[in-house]
């Protein structure tokens, strides 16, 4: 039963609006409006895992853990480096990711569509040399796929582990399936359709993995320097504390993060559902979605 506590509601709607905004960005009520009021099919209908993964609040952990973890692939983090503006406009970079992801998850299939495109057209511009003289393009189905299953993984773990609803084994296989339609639109060739094969993916590109300078700047500016006020700093870290917390052994040790497993398991874990429960009780529901097969 909801309790009406006086300057409760209040403060809950403040705190959602802002952190809405701070996601979505400035015209992120009129996207919102437009991804879920507009008419017509959608590649994933209402009961798809990818639409309980992708709308539950354990996606601020799961987007963290996913930009640690790409960040160790040189060729990825040189191009995230020279061309993505992460420094001078993180927010821009994350409101422009987050309204894909919605786009391509609740949107129509034209919409999303129209989103892939777009997005692989500014892949195909990204072109340039790592510090060590090697080439990159972010449109190589090879970094795709990297960049790809490297935030699959994130937002699953993420979610299994602080979501308000955790897929059982089944589900996890679907949400893999499901994400693997947008990875093919991209233009990845062959994406994992299981967990298992995701994890046989994710080991593959083991090999190629190590922590460049850009990757320790990169881990630095999101873990110690984030660009928010200070009354936000203090859930920010505990977003981030929970984020290294769910890197495997081998992703942290290269970035210089520490592994301290008892505490994980307790306090930090504790910390984690105390912030992921709360911004999940700020944001506002979404709006009913116009579904037409």
């Amino acid at each position: 039963m909801d309790v009406c506590v006086p300057g409760l509601a209040g403060g809950r709607e403040r705190l959602g609006r802002a952190l809405f905004t701070r996601v979505a960005g400035p015209e992120g009520e009129a996207n919102r409006a437009r991804i879920h009021g507009t008419p017509g099919p959608r590649w994933f209908g209402p009961d798809r895992p990818v639409r309980t993964v992708h709308g539950d609040a354990a996606m601020f952990v799961g987007g963290l853990r996913a930009l640690l973890l790409q960040s160790l692939h040189p060729l990825a983090m040189a191009a995230v480096a020279a061309h993505s503006g992460y420094r001078g406009d993180p927010w821009g970079r994350l409101q422009r990711t987050s309204t894909f992801l919605a786009v391509t998850t609740y949107g129509t299939a034209r919409d999303a569509q129209r989103a892939v495109d777009r997005v692989r057209a500014v892949h195909e511009a990204v072109r340039g040399r790592t510090a060590g003289g090697a080439a990159y393009h972010a449109a190589d189905p090879h970094l795709l796929e990297w960049v790809h299953v490297a935030e699959v993984d994130s937002f699953l773990t993420a979610h299994q582990c602080y979501g308000a609803h955790p897929l059982d084994p089944d589900g996890c296989d679907a949400y893999v399936a499901d994400t693997a339609r947008v990875a093919a639109a991209l233009g990845v060739p062959d994406p994992p359709r299981s967990r298992a094969a995701l994890a046989e993916r994710m080991a593959a590109y083991r090999p190629e993995l190590t922590a460049s300078e850009e990757a320790r700047e990169a881990a630095r500016f999101l873990l110690l320097h984030p660009p928010l006020p200070w009354a936000a700093r203090a859930p920010y870290a505990l977003l981030a504390v929970n984020a290294v917390s769910l890197l495997p052994p081998w992703a942290r040790a290269p970035l210089g993060l520490p592994s301290l497993p008892l505490l994980e398991r307790t306090a930090v874990r504790a910390s984690g559902r105390a912030v992921v429960g709360t911004i999940r009780w700020a944001l506002p529901p979404r709006p009913p979605a116009a579904d037409v097969a």
